[in-house]
């Protein structure tokens, strides 16, 4: 694993090739690999972090109580990373449980993310989300070490992601009393933070905005994500360059984030429609919007991965909760689930991450077997040949997702776009 480590320069040429390859590309097939679940008790995983080697970083835990309950929660999780079939538990800070966002792995295979420690949150508040209410920290993991960030005094925090040049972005709780807080639920205020050779250094909320959360940062060190108040941090899309909060625009209605940016200044994220009645994924240049269309029987989307070819990744979701990986490119929306074999066991609702390879990292729902409804992390890795039989066969019958709404919430309060357990 070292030697792959030491060798990653080799992929920087690689890399410097595929950027330079141009923007015009014909929409390809993949070839799907079922990454599983790390814990074969568990039946949860999702690829959150993808590195231009093909590593992934992955969420996996357990979903309980069962599905079909109102209240449905990840009883555990770990952070994993994945490297050709070989799995890393990442480990924790002396709690049960670690986690991580989107962008939490680079090139030289460093990763980042949130871990509970063994010490309950002298507030009783619960930022990992697990419920067991232990101090949630920012984490940066490398050569098999776990070690927590600095926080910005407060007791919580977490890390979302890390360039190649070993900058990190996330969130930290001050000592500062968060105004905007609702009655009975005291909270801190949450700044945006960059770590950067170990040292934490807030970074500016919008004016009015109390509070702040770091997505993603690209390898210039410009970092996005949203800025809002303690009942919902997601208010505003934001970019942050040298020191500064700059608002991205919106369709008109307040609501959005940033999740990602490539070195090219492209972001994509989501924002409120124009009529405010949903939420449509987003890709941000030059100072303009363009909004990503739904597909067709879905009723929302976000997009949370962009390569330096301008292709980008998202997720949508209908009724009961995420529904369909996509792909954008030149303009063309196209469900993942049309460029894959058709006897694929697998179904994909949600895509993370691309990197320069075209690689798409996600998750899928298992269609049939005795994993049937488990829903497990996956990557896509173009391939030539012809298209075989369209997944879009499966679509009126296909199970979505087998976790119930409320778990989607859990999610999008994990992925910034809800407001942060407090």
């Amino acid at each position: 694993m070292l030697s792959y480590l030491r060798n990653s320069r080799i992929l920087w040429v690689t890399t410097i090739a595929l950027a330079c390859a141009g923007n015009g590309f014909a929409q390809q097939n993949y070839k799907i690999t079922d990454l599983g679940v790390n814990n074969p008790t568990n039946n949860f995983s999702m690829v959150m972090g993808l590195n231009n080697q093909g590593w992934a970083e992955n969420m996996d835990g357990f979903v309980n109580p069962p599905i079909t309950s109102t209240s449905t929660t990840i009883a555990n999780g770990r952070a994993v990373i994945g490297i050709y079939g070989f799995n890393i538990d990442l480990g924790t800070l002396g709690g049960k449980n670690s986690w991580t966002n989107y962008g939490g792995i680079n090139d030289r295979g460093e990763a980042v993310g949130l871990a509970e420690t063994s010490v309950p949150d002298p507030d009783g508040e619960d930022m990992c989300g697990f419920g067991t209410k232990l101090t949630c920290r920012p984490f940066y993991w490398r050569y098999g070490h776990m070690t927590a960030l600095p926080t910005l005094g407060g007791n919580n925090g977490q890390a979302s992601a890390i360039n190649n040049r070993g900058q990190i972005v996330g969130i930290s709780e001050t000592t500062d009393s968060d105004p905007g807080c609702t009655a009975g639920k005291p909270g801190k205020v949450i700044s945006p933070v960059l770590w950067e050779k170990g040292e934490a250094r807030p970074l500016p909320t919008l004016v009015g905005d109390q509070d702040g959360f770091v997505q993603g940062i690209n390898n210039r060190g410009q970092a996005v994500g949203s800025s809002g108040t303690c009942t919902n941090i997601s208010m505003h899309a934001v970019l942050w360059e040298n020191d500064t909060a700059i608002q991205l625009k919106d369709l008109g209605q307040a609501g959005g984030a940033a999740y990602a940016i490539n070195d090219h200044g492209q972001i994509v994220g989501y924002v409120s429609s124009a009529d405010g009645t949903t939420i449509v994924g987003a890709i941000w240049q030059n100072g303009e919007i363009t909004s990503i269309p739904i597909l067709p029987g879905d009723s929302a989307a976000f997009a949370t991965g962009i390569n330096n070819r301008g292709q980008v990744v998202g997720s949508d979701f209908n009724s009961t909760g995420w529904s369909h990986g996509f792909i954008s490119q030149d303009g063309v929306l196209t469900d993942l689930n049309t460029l894959i074999p058709g006897d694929s066991n697998l179904f994909i609702i949600a895509a993370s991450n691309i990197n320069e390879r075209g690689q798409i990292s996600g998750m899928a729902t298992v269609v049939t077997g005795p994993n049937a409804g488990n829903i497990h992390a996956i990557l896509l890795t173009p391939r030539d040949g012809r298209i075989g039989e369209s997944m879009a066969d499966f679509a009126r019958t296909h199970p979505d997702s087998n976790l119930h709404p409320n778990v989607c919430g859990h999610h999008l309060q994990r992925f910034g776009l809800g407001q942060l357990q407090r």
